[in-house]
């Protein structure tokens, strides 16, 4: 059985985050998990986000980093990444009240790759990302288990113009086939080569 998956949303609603009244009112698209076994109990969500850095993702199988280029090309041509191109959907970083700010581990509004930062805890981030296809957001989100981790994935879609359904059914079979899994297959892969063990060999 492979380690990553998606998820019915109501596995990832059953947490208690702030994700949820932060993006309240914005649909949420789907929701992936990835065990990540063993690694002690002092393992945060940071352990795993590292392995999702651009810089880390490098190994992905040449398909995979062919649909990002391709992506990034398209975005280039159309100017859907340009900042004159941006919906105008208001970024949601006025949600975020003084403790939020003064809690998040990286300062909002920073950049995150394409994204930009909303909030990041010890087991939890949000990211953000405006263009002219989607005002899209990214939550991490890190669960302790009995035998290790499990980190969520959720990805929603507030739409930004008649484009957004478009855009998404043309990409959604790439994501949920191509993209993710391999994502996540690095993810885990790279977890189980820095950490599985480190428990077992922590007790004994």
């Amino acid at each position: 059985m492979r380690a990553w998956s998606r998820v019915e949303p109501a596995d990832f609603r059953r947490l208690d985050l702030r994700a949820h009244a932060l993006l309240a009112g914005v649909p949420l698209h789907d929701v992936w998990t990835v065990e990540l076994p063993g690694g002690g109990p002092d393992r945060t969500l940071a352990d795993a986000r590292a392995f999702m850095r651009a810089e880390n993702l490098l190994s992905l199988n040449p398909v995979v980093r062919g649909l990002f280029r391709l992506r990034a090309w398209l975005g280039r041509v159309f100017r859907w990444d340009a900042a004159t191109r941006a919906p105008s959907a208001r970024s949601l970083l006025h949600r975020l009240s003084d403790e939020d700010r003064e809690r998040s581990l990286v300062e909002p509004g920073s950049p995150d790759g394409p994204f930009t930062v909303l909030y990041v805890g010890p087991f939890e981030a949000i990211s953000e990302i405006r263009n002219a296809t989607v005002h899209g957001f990214s939550v991490l989100a890190f669960e302790r288990r009995a035998a290790g981790h499990r980190l969520f994935w959720a990805i929603y879609v507030a739409p930004v113009g008649r484009m957004t359904a478009a855009y998404m059914a043309l990409i959604d079979p790439f994501r949920r086939l191509l993209v993710y899994p391999a994502i996540l297959r690095h993810v885990h892969r790279s977890w189980c080569a820095a950490y599985d063990g480190a428990a077992d060999s922590l007790a004994g």
